[in-house]
């Protein structure tokens, strides 16, 4: 299986990475959600979490506004 962590901002959508487990991708997910960065930025509204397999799914989403 595979899962990615993609950013949303106001330009588009920007893939911050590819994960062979749930549990990494989970980890590195709430890590961005927690990440001072993204919630000082203004410019990225969210990040979502993937599942690859077949057709892509959203398993998880946060936005930062």
């Amino acid at each position: 299986m595979s899962f990615d962590i993609n950013t949303h901002d106001s330009w588009g959508v920007v893939n911050v990475g590819n994960f062979q487990t749930i549990e990494e991708a989970r980890q590195v997910f709430a890590s961005i959600c927690e990440d001072p960065w993204y919630k000082s930025d203004g410019t990225v509204k969210g990040v979502e979490l993937v599942d690859n397999a077949g057709a892509s799914q959203r398993l998880d989403w946060y936005a930062f506004r």
